[in-house]
């Protein structure tokens, strides 16, 4: 690799840290004669970086350029920051330079808008389709799809790669606008729709014929900027929830706001990234996605963000305090879903192992219940009834799980009937 190669890399690289929409591929394809990698095993994004990019994937930008002057993004076109741009043959021989020396099993690429949207897509796709049809690559490919984009070329591209995405950014069509004007909401659907329109026809195929491409097997993603805007979790999740109701949406991502263009007035003045509240929408999408939760029961208008000191579970289940205690060996699995401390793995082990007897404290301990918090919520032929939620009161509760000045009574000893 020669130097301005080098120094485009580096450039390139540091622009493409703020998408954080990818993540395990959810795919898999073993290796095969003549073709270089491969993408097996639930995708290839084995270790993190502290802020969330799977370090396994050379991720990269085509250009930091752009037309647009989104106030949120550091690229936007009225900052004055270093800019490279690689050609495409350029990106795919760095990308195979990376792959021979195993700095990485597969690819990331995004782009800045340059020109016209149709014009940055078709770079985009002419790379990806070289790795796969002349370097026969054969590794995990995310693309990230331009909004805009013509449906030819985003068909085209879900032949190449293995997950598209498309960037909503922004949660309400009013924030978009207020915060990026030039953009719309059609422009991020319309193409969402292509690709979901191409997956199920994919599927509809292979049903027919095994030998019939694939498109876009790992299906796609999206991702939101949190904090930039005044619009509230419950917002997020409604977007969140009917994104996933399309069953082609595998993931959305949730970033902390970055104020990296503090001089923007439309901006929040933020010292640093609202990393906690980004921790709780990702736990509230996982009870959303396994836990069989509705936004609606999470949030409402009368607490339309998420509690930053308790995760959401444990929030709902305070202010549901009527819905407890649960019987552990009575409670069907929905319900033991709900407990706080009770995960999808430990409720499928209490269901199975009640079959051979009553279960008791020390068994569900073992099968992975985090026991400080479920004992409030639940009972059992040997747990306390008095000290539930019912008894003890909500507010209590908190107290005693937040640190309060009570000392949590698992802390001394768990009492236990005979």
């Amino acid at each position: 690799m020669n130097e301005t190669v080098l120094e485009k890399l580096k450039v390139l690289a540091e622009s493409a840290k703020y998408d954080v929409s990818c993540a395990s591929s959810g795919t898999s394809r073993s290796h095969r004669k003549g073709m270089v990698g491969s993408a097996a095993g639930w995708g290839i994004c084995h270790s993190f970086a502290e802020d969330g990019r799977c370090i396994s994937l050379l991720k990269i930008m085509l250009t930091n350029s752009c037309i647009y002057d989104c106030a949120y993004c550091i690229n936007r076109r009225s900052n004055d920051i270093r800019r490279a741009t690689f050609s495409v043959t350029e990106l795919v021989e760095l990308t195979m330079e990376f792959y021979r020396r195993n700095y990485i099993e597969g690819l990331f690429l995004s782009s800045g808008v340059v020109r016209n949207p149709d014009y940055t897509m078709e770079r985009l796709v002419r790379a990806v389709k070289d790795l796969r049809t002349v370097h026969r690559f054969n590794g995990y490919i995310h693309m990230k799809s331009i909004p805009g984009a013509s449906e030819e070329l985003v068909r085209e591209a879900g032949r190449y790669a293995d997950r598209l995405s498309v960037n909503i950014e922004i949660p309400t069509e009013r924030s978009l606008q207020l915060l990026a004007p030039e953009k719309d909401f059609r422009s991020v659907y319309t193409p969402m729709r292509y690709i979901q329109e191409g997956v199920l026809e994919s599927r509809e195929e292979r049903m027919r014929s095994r030998f019939a491409p694939r498109f876009a097997p790992a299906g796609q993603s999206t991702q939101m900027i949190v904090g930039a805007t005044a619009d509230t979790d419950k917002d997020i999740l409604s977007l969140s929830s009917a994104l996933y109701r399309r069953e082609t949406m595998k993931r959305v991502y949730y970033s902390g706001f970055i104020p990296v263009n503090g001089y923007d007035t439309r901006l929040p003045a933020l010292k640093q990234p609202p990393l906690v509240r980004e921790n709780r929408l990702y736990q509230a999408d996982w009870l959303l996605r396994f836990y069989g939760f509705r936004v609606e029961e999470l949030l409402d208008d009368s607490f339309p963000d998420l509690d930053l000191e308790l995760d959401p579970k444990l929030s709902w289940a305070l202010r549901h305090p009527e819905c407890f205690p649960v019987d552990v060996n009575r409670a069907n699995f929905e319900w033991l879903l709900r407990v706080p401390g009770v995960g999808v793995k430990s409720a499928k082990m209490i269901v199975m192992a009640r079959r051979y007897g009553k279960i008791r404290s020390d068994q569900l301990k073992k099968m992975g219940v985090v026991m400080k918090r479920a004992c409030y919520f639940i009972t059992s032929h040997e747990l306390r009834a008095d000290r539930t939620v019912q008894e003890l009161r909500p507010e209590r509760v908190r107290r005693l799980l937040t640190g309060g000045k009570e000392k949590n009574p698992l802390q001394l000893k768990l009492v236990f009937e005979e």
